[in-house]
C-alpha cells in the first residue's frame, strides 16, 4: 500500500520590509501580494496545511481571508532581520510538531510570487515523490551565457573566463539561477542538514516572463507587467 505523504505549504511573510513599505500585503494587480502565494498553494490540491509564518497580525488576517491557517505568531528570534528562512522553517516545523503534526513534504513559497501557480507546485511537488529528490526548485536561464562575462578590473574591461573569448553563444553549456518563488524539500532531509538547497537537488525550469525579483518599484512595476502577459497568454491557451 502506497502511504500517502504528508504536506505542508509554509508561506514566510514577515511584517517588516526596508525598501517597500508594508511589501508583502502591498496590492499588486487588484489585491494583496501574498494572496497570490495562498491561492496558488490552495489551488494545487496537494497540500494538508497552507499556513502562512508571520508576525503581523494584519498579515495574518489577510492569510486567513484568502485560504491559509495562521495558529502561532512567529517568535522574537525569527521575526528580526538576522533570521535566515531555515530559522523560519525549523520554527514552523517544531511548533506543529508539539502539536502533533508531522510532515513528509515541505513546500517554502515566498509571499512576493505573484508568478507561482497551482500546476507550478503540484508539477513541483509530483517531481519530488517520482525522482526520488531531496529538494525541487523552480530555476530560469541566464538571458546571456555567464561564460562570457565581463568584469572591469583597474578600469579596463577583461574577459571573466578568456578561454570562451571565441566560443559561439549556442555552444556554450546553458546555466541557471534560482528563480526565488519556492522550494519543495523532503522534512527529513532538512532537518539534518538545516538546509533546503541540499542533497540530490532537482529543477524546474520555468520561462523568463514568469520571474521577477521585486526589491524596488521598478522590479514591481516590470512584476505587474510579465504578470499581465501571463495572465493574457494563459486566457489565450484556456480558448
Amino acid at each position: 500500500m502506497v502511504m500517502h505523504m504528508r504536506t505542508i505549504a509554509i508561506i514566510t511573510a514577515r511584517g517588516g520590509s526596508k525598501r517597500i513599505p508594508r511589501k508583502n500585503i502591498k496590492e499588486f494587480c487588484g489585491k494583496p501580494i501574498l494572496a497570490y502565494s495562498v491561492g496558488a498553494a490552495v489551488a494545487s490540491g496537494v497540500f494538508d496545511c497552507v499556513m502562512v509564518s508571520t508576525d503581523d497580525p494584519e498579515i495574518a488576517d489577510i492569510a486567513k481571508k484568502y485560504g491559509a491557517e495562521v495558529p502561532f505568531y512567529r517568535s522574537g528570534k525569527t521575526a528580526n532581520d538576522f533570521a535566515s528562512t531555515s530559522d523560519v522553517l525549523i520554527e514552523v516545523l517544531e511548533e506543529y510538531e508539539k502539536r502533533g503534526r508531522l510532515f513528509d513534504v515541505g513546500c517554502c513559497i515566498y509571499p512576493t510570487a505573484p508568478f507561482v501557480t497551482g500546476e507550478k507546485l503540484k508539477d513541483a511537488v509530483g517531481m519530488l515523490e517520482d525522482c526520488g529528490a531531496d529538494t525541487v526548485i523552480p530555476v530560469v536561464s541566464f538571458s546571456y551565457p555567464p561564460q562570457r562575462a565581463l568584469v572591469i578590473e583597474e578600469g579596463r574591461l577583461v574577459f571573466r573566463h578568456p578561454e570562451y573569448l571565441d566560443s559561439r553563444s549556442q555552444d556554450l553549456q546553458p546555466q541557471y539561477h534560482d528563480a526565488g518563488q519556492f522550494y519543495v524539500f523532503r522534512t527529513e532531509a532538512f532537518r539534518r542538514t538545516k538546509r533546503v538547497m541540499a542533497g540530490n537537488i532537482f529543477p524546474l525550469v520555468v520561462s523568463e516572463l514568469e520571474v521577477q525579483d521585486i526589491d524596488n518599484l521598478t522590479d514591481w512595476q516590470m512584476a505587474e507587467m510579465k504578470y499581465g502577459l501571463m495572465r493574457e497568454r494563459s486566457l489565450l491557451n484556456e480558448n
